[in-house]
């Protein structure tokens, strides 16, 4: 039984018979009920409205007694299970009556003249059944493609996607406080649990309950709905020290549990609360069954974080004068700098989705303009097959330059009669004046003609194929920073190092095009190494770099095989032509605190320094060569295979 029908009525059994014949192709979707009186239809009506089913589509004769049908039609919007259903009228003889008065009600979507001619019936179905979904069951248009109008469902689909797209990740949090963007995650959480209710997430804590220890592994996120958690910090001493208060909206955990790092401080509540509290798993699960809530989601977080970092930073200095354990301050300033980075390439990687966004949009819609004309087209069976082909192709094959198509036009213009012929039957790989003359005489008169209709076959593969270059560049993008924000993997990996470079200077390609950037990779074999480590090395050599030189500055980017210490090793250097490093101050670069940037251009002073740490961990070395006023090298080296040393503990 589906919970949207067709009801259809008529006095006449033959009628509703040839009816019924002649949907039946929509039968797997919308129930076909046939009722020949008004009162049997009101009935009908009635019953769906118990079951909670709705009338899709309504098809009524108007000569049921003294203009019963008629009167049921303009009053079939009113009742629960027929709103906004879709009406048919049919007349025995064409009655302007009848029909100005249905649709001066505006009530008559369509009127059709009995006898109505093969296929008219089925036609005008399809047409409102599509609109009726349209407007209707949005959520769920690619359920109707195998029955109703395809392109217009599709069309409907790829709009909604990119508009949910468009405002989900770029719109969504754009002027919403933080309090409203809360509380819409929070409902988001309940609805998707009230659905999965094997799942008790809901947690009631008494005064003084520990939610986060400070120093310890965390595997919870906790999302506060009532009541007062404080947060808390010991100083050298081991006394604890409440640094922050955090009430109804707030998230408890949320460093730790993203970056996988021991808890920054003590979660303690103050009073009775209330919380949503989730681990890793379930909130895989909740992301990936409601990808609604990621960009919300990823808003909240880094709005947490950017007060979190913005409440540590005026408060790290004086750490640094009070702590004696140094280790302990230096693994939190890791990740401090590691967030203010990931802020500044979120701004770049959202400047750098706007262009292939706004290149699948127009794509998108000269596609939907020309799907028509081009399914449309009539061709030979030859000429549709050779069109098929060229569709094909156009997917796969590259834009030729602009050179070689000038060439290979100018060899079969004689032979078309027209350069701009010349040059599309070039783009299509009709190139050799074998094909042409072969081609001119199957179609004869009509190959100018044809080749026209196959250019618009050509021009939607290229189209296509555009889309989804611009698809995985996004991908790319997105790959990128989800590799660098990921949380630390403490585990050895074989790995190609030029691809972690690559996705370095994929989240800086925003600011590369000002400069010219000149790859030089030599023949590596994969390199055992802490992937995710190795590129925050990259990413402060880069910006490092970026920082160092103008809009017409160059960075080269090196890598080559070398000896280390007696062993095989790889050698990566990041050149730039800056204005170098004085000899004064070149021995301090790797100093904690000490920084170069400009007025500007934020820097923690532990980039370098945490850059060290992580290569000398890999059993390497990094080390600077400068002139001032002419460069500035930073060289990387590390052994294939580490001898790694655990860290020493105070």
């Amino acid at each position: 039984m589906n919970l949207q029908v067709i009801l259809c009525l008529d006095d006449d059994p033959t009628i509703l018979t040839k009816i019924e014949s002649e949907l039946s192709a929509f039968g797997g979707l919308f129930d076909i009920i046939c009722a020949d009186n008004t009162h049997t239809a009101s009935e009908i009506l009635q019953e769906l409205q118990r079951n909670e089913r709705r009338v899709a589509l309504f098809i009524c004769d108007h000569t049921l007694g003294e203009d019963q049908g008629i009167n049921l039609l303009i009053n079939i919007d009113n009742h629960p299970a027929s709103h906004g259903a879709r009406t048919i009228l049919l007349n025995d003889q064409p009655n302007l009556d009848i029909i100005m008065q249905a649709v001066n009600e505006g009530r008559l979507n369509y009127c059709m003249t009995k006898p109505w001619a093969p296929q008219v019936m089925a036609d005008t179905a399809k047409r409102e059944l599509t609109q009726y979904v349209l407007q209707h069951n949005s959520d769920e248009l690619l359920k109707y493609c195998s029955v109703l109008d395809q392109k217009r469902l599709l069309d409907a689909h790829i709009e909604n996607k990119l508009a949910s797209y468009r405002n989900g990740f770029i719109e969504s949090a754009l002027g919403v406080s933080d309090e409203v963007l809360a509380q819409e995650l929070v409902q988001g959480l309940h609805e998707y649990f009230a659905q999965n209710s094997e799942h008790n997430v809901t947690r009631f804590y008494s005064e003084d309950h520990l939610l986060t220890h400070e120093g310890k592994p965390n595997s919870f996120l906790w999302f506060v709905e009532e009541g007062e958690v404080a947060l808390l910090k010991r100083d050298e001493t081991g006394a604890s020290h409440e640094v922050a208060r955090l009430g109804q909206g707030s998230l408890i955990g949320g460093m730790s549990f993203v970056t996988g790092d021991v808890s920054f401080s003590t979660g303690i509540t103050l009073e009775p609360t209330k919380v949503i509290k989730l681990n890793r798993t379930l909130f895989s699960q909740v992301m990936q069954a409601r990808n609604d809530l990621l960009p919300l989601f990823s808003s909240y977080l880094l709005r947490h974080f950017n007060r979190r970092l913005k409440r540590s930073i005026s408060t790290e200095v004086k750490l640094q004068q009070t702590l004696q354990s140094l280790e302990l301050a230096h693994k939190q300033l890791i990740e401090k700098e590691k967030m203010a980075m990931l802020g500044q390439l979120v701004a770049g990687v959202a400047h750098e989705l706007n262009n292939p966004v706004s290149a699948i949009l127009r794509n998108s819609d000269t596609l939907r303009d020309n799907i028509g004309q081009l399914i449309n087209v009539e061709l030979s069976d030859i000429a549709r097959d050779k069109a098929n082909q060229i569709m094909a192709e156009a997917l796969l094959s590259r834009p030729m330059s602009t050179a070689d198509a000038r060439k290979k036009s100018k060899a079969i213009e004689s032979l078309v009669g027209n350069r701009n012929l010349a040059r599309k039957a070039v783009n299509m790989g009709l190139d050799k004046p074998d094909d042409i003359q072969l081609w001119q005489k199957k179609l004869a008169p009509e190959f100018t003609d044809t080749l026209n209709q196959w250019d618009m076959f050509y021009q939607a593969g290229s189209l296509l194929r555009s889309t989804n270059v611009c698809a995985q560049r996004i991908a790319d993008m997105v790959k990128s920073l989800k590799t660098y924000a990921r949380q630390d993997d403490e585990t050895m990996h074989e790995v190609d190092i030029h691809e972690g470079i690559e996705d370095t200077l994929v989240m800086f390609e925003n600011q590369l095009k000002r400069i010219q950037l000149v790859r030089d990779y030599g023949e590596l074999r994969p390199i055992r190494c802490m992937p995710i480590a190795l590129q925050q090395v990259w990413t402060n050599l880069i910006s490092n770099a970026l920082d160092a030189v103008g809009n017409d500055g160059e960075i080269h980017v090196t890598t080559r095989e070398t000896v280390y210490r007696s062993r095989k090793a790889v050698k990566v250097t990041v050149r730039d032509n800056g204005m170098g490093i004085p000899a004064s101050i070149k021995n301090k670069i790797f100093e904690l605190n000490y920084t170069t940037k400009r007025e500007g251009h934020f820097g923690l002073g532990i980039g370098l320094s945490v850059c060290r740490q992580i290569v000398e961990h890999h059993g390497g070395l990094i080390d600077v060569s400068s002139s001032a006023g002419e460069f500035t090298a930073m060289i990387v080296t590390l052994p294939y295979s580490p001898l790694l040393t655990p860290p020493k503990e105070d």
